[in-house]
């Protein structure tokens, strides 16, 4: 014998308590199906007893022992029925229903399947050995509530938990959940679990429910807390909200008359379960005439059809309609939808049968061969049985009650949708499945969803407006970390998402776009030919060096002259060809820089100059010792001829070149790059290598510019006539300021146009010194070709 017990104080109204009655129904069903089974329990009959337990304090002990000692007033450890006490109880719709009953029952380890939602706290085998639960564990609940969260970009949530520990449980299941997906919590209230309905307490909670401005509120508890949230939520809560909810119908056939109620457009999770075979026709046909006992089926007949079936316990009433039948309850009153406590009865139902089936089958063949009678069956004797059963019902899903096990889980989706009329449906627009070896997956049709009516799409319910691509987040001190501000990356860094925790930096051979949504591939840039800079100073390098070997063709074809001969003409060929080579020696900047041209450039430069300047300074030293010469001594006449003033170019040309073999054999210039300078470019440059070298080559350079500055300065006032020392410290002058100029320039430049700055101070200062000493030379020479001759010298002489 079984008994199961229903709860029906969950419901106000008469509409709650026939919902309630659905249980019942899939209890007949299911015993209905096991004794009509020839192969389960052959030859006996599964008998049961129904009691409507209510769900308070106050009687659910009395209904307990009501139940066990079968007698009024009940008498505790007595039991006076007549039959066999039950060996086992179906009751449960709530949790703390069956911790209650399960105090007694575990006096008598009387087994009890609980078919109210599955409890982490009634899985403790120490504390609750003797039941066992049916429904579903709801490990996955939390991950698939946040899934649907993150789906719309929920991030700013309120929750509403019943005050008992399976509320505790799902919220710190939930919050940790939340911390590792990024939602926050907006506010949190616990729902108290009062048992009397309308007590002043449950008033004064109603007054205290406050509101959030999260758009998302999130409903967890058993039906009696979720009794007082949805009276609230008719009358106090603001409209506008998108409630989640964990409960498929107690509160959804509920709904009033009004259109804009609370919970209009939210969403319920309940298991996925398949429909069982043969429950819809037996829910078509069955009528109180086949339960005549059941009183509360009779009344239902009677104050729906206002009538009642020959044979029931009412007796015939009236002319009930040819049709009459459960297909044709009012839609708030559906019967035919199962409901997950149903589903469970269902299974419960089943698996007792097949654990006294096993129990029976055992006892059969131990007993004697003589024995005659069915072996007396005690309540513990089903523990083994149980705890180990494992079936396909009828629908072909997998049960189990081991606990343990981790099966499938699968939730299906609803979508609350209310109608003037008071009818409230649940409409599935989704499922969501998860596996211990997958990844989680939600399938959802969000074009069936019907949202509140405040919103004609998915809401919006975030503390922060996302950050877009391009910025990052930046916490605010004191608030949860949904809240944020949103700050643009910085210089070189990137953000490709939305909300991105922080920026992230480009490669050196990469830049940012504008956005700072992406990095581009930065170009490759270096002073190119095709480059309009690079064209200009190719062109003044070409035109320079054309002038010099004009100027040098020039001074070969009238070397007999006297103004080449009164300037020492070896120098002067000297000096045009050292200018010549150093016009040349620009192309060693211009163009992509390699390793030839890097080691070469600052190399041949040096030289070239040195060859220049000491060229220069050995014409003024010529200059200088040609007039000292004309005075009594042998000695500067001596120096003179001997072509003293010469020997200054190998030397300073071997101080230059043994300089430039320190700085090649020390730190030797290199190709490098430059990615900082110039925004969205790669300079490609040459690196000096040792700074200090460059700079002791530049100085020396630097110095004898200085020194041949200094000896023509002091010769500008020797005779004039055909003598180039006015001309020569002019164009030493040029060359130092040019060069003195060239030094500030050049620190503060970077990337091509500091190359394109040492280039022209090559071209300027040598076309200063090619200026100021041979074109005065070349306009007596090619205009005025009379000064040039003795005659000329000699009448200059006189005057």
């Amino acid at each position: 014998m079984v008994t199961v017990t229903g709860d029906a104080s969950t419901g106000w109204q008469l509409k709650w308590l026939w919902k309630n009655y659905q249980y019942v129904l899939a209890f007949y069903f299911a015993i209905q199906e096991i004794n009509k089974d020839p192969h389960l329990l052959p030859n006996l009959t599964l008998g049961f007893q129904l009691y409507n337990t209510i769900a308070s304090n106050q009687f659910t002990l009395w209904g307990a022992l009501h139940g066990l000692s079968g007698t009024m007033p009940i008498c505790p450890n007595y039991s006076c029925q007549t039959q066999h006490s039950p060996v086992t109880v179906i009751a449960g719709t709530t949790s703390a229903f069956s911790e209650e009953t399960q105090t007694l029952l575990e006096l008598y380890r009387t087994p009890q399947l609980t078919y109210g939602p599955s409890d982490p706290m009634l899985s403790d085998r120490h504390r609750f050995p003797s039941l066992y639960q049916m429904a579903t564990r709801d490990d996955a609940l939390a991950q698939g509530i946040l899934t649907l969260l993150l789906r719309f970009g929920w991030t700013w949530v309120a929750l509403f938990v019943s005050d008992d520990m399976r509320g505790e449980w799902f919220l710190q299941e939930l919050s940790g959940e939340m911390i590792r997906r990024g939602v926050c919590v907006a506010l949190t209230v616990k729902l108290p679990t009062t048992k009397t309905m309308y007590a002043a307490s449950d008033i004064a909670f109603m007054n205290r429910i406050p509101t959030s401005n999260a758009s998302v509120h999130i409903l967890y508890g058993d039906v009696r807390a979720l009794v007082h949230i949805d009276i609230s939520g008719e009358f106090f809560l603001t409209l506008g909200k998108v409630w989640v909810m964990v409960c498929k119908r107690d509160l959804v056939v509920y709904e009033t008359t009004h259109l804009l109620h609370s919970f209009h457009g939210g969403f319920s999770f309940s298991h996925h379960h398949e429909e069982i075979p043969g429950l819809q026709a037996f829910l078509g046909t069955v009528n109180p005439s086949h339960y005549p006992e059941d009183f509360y089926f009779s009344t239902l007949w009677l104050q729906t059809f206002h009538c009642s079936l020959a044979g029931s316990l009412c007796g015939e009433i009236g002319v009930c309609p040819p049709n009459a039948s459960l297909e044709f309850l009012p839609a708030d009153m559906d019967m035919r939808t199962l409901s997950d406590a149903s589903y469970s009865i269902y299974n419960a139902v089943h698996a007792v049968a097949l654990a006294l089936h096993g129990l029976l089958l055992r006892n059969v063949e131990m007993a004697s061969s003589t024995a005659t009678d069915w072996p007396v069956l005690l309540p513990w004797q089903l523990h083994p049985f149980l705890r180990k059963l494992q079936f396909v019902n009828s629908a072909g899903s997998h049960i189990s009650l081991d606990e343990t096990r981790n099966p499938t889980v699968r939730y299906d989706m609803h979508n609350i949708v209310s109608f003037p009329t008071g009818l409230g449906l649940l409409v599935k627009v989704g499922e969501f499945s998860s596996m211990n070896s997958e990844e989680p997956v939600l399938l959802i049709h969000e074009e069936w969803i019907e949202w509140p009516v405040a919103f004609i799409e998915a809401p919006q319910s975030v503390c922060s407006q996302s950050c877009s691509p391009g910025f990052m987040k930046i916490l605010q001190e004191g608030k949860p970390v949904c809240c944020f501000m949103c700050v643009s990356c910085q210089d070189r860094s990137i953000s490709n998402q939305t909300d991105a925790e922080q920026c992230i930096q480009c490669p050196e051979h990469e830049y940012p776009n504008r956005e700072r949504t992406r990095c581009l591939p930065k170009l490759v840039t270096f002073l190119a030919l095709e480059d309009s800079l690079g064209m200009a100073l190719v062109c003044m390098v070409l035109s320079l060096a054309l002038i010099t070997a004009v100027v040098l063709g020039i001074f070969v074809k009238h070397q007999d002259t006297p103004i080449v001969k009164a300037n020492n003409h070896t120098l002067s060929y000297m000096l045009l060809i050292s200018l010549l080579l150093c016009f040349l020696c620009s192309f060693l900047f211009i163009g992509r820089p390699n390793t030839a041209t890097c080691l070469l450039r600052q190399i041949t430069f040096a030289l070239v100059f040195t060859l220049a300047v000491s060229a220069v300074l050995a014409k003024t030293i010529t200059v200088v010792l040609a007039f000292k010469a004309m005075k009594p001594g042998r000695t500067m006449r001596r120096l003179l001829v001997s072509g003293a003033p010469n020997a200054v170019i190998p030397i300073c040309f071997l101080i230059q070149l043994t300089l430039c073999g320190i700085w090649l054999a020390t730190s030797p210039p290199f190709v490098d790059t430059d990615a900082h300078s110039e925004h969205g470019h790669i300079i490609l440059l040459c690196n000096e290598g040792s700074i200090t070298a460059f700079y002791c080559v530049l100085g020396f350079l630097g110095s004898l510019a200085l020194g041949t500055f200094t000896v023509a300065f002091l010769a500008r006032k020797l005779p004039d006539t055909f003598n180039e020392a006015k001309f020569l410290t002019f164009s030493m002058l040029v060359f130092c300021s040019v060069w003195v100029t060239f030094l500030p320039v050049y620190q503060s430049t970077k990337g091509k146009v500091m190359v394109a700055v040492e280039v022209f101070s090559i071209l300027a200062s040598g076309a200063g010194l090619l200026g100021c000493i041979f074109v005065p030379k070349c306009y007596i020479i090619l205009i005025k070709p009379e000064k040039n001759s003795l005659r000329s010298f000699r009448k200059k002489s006189r005057t």
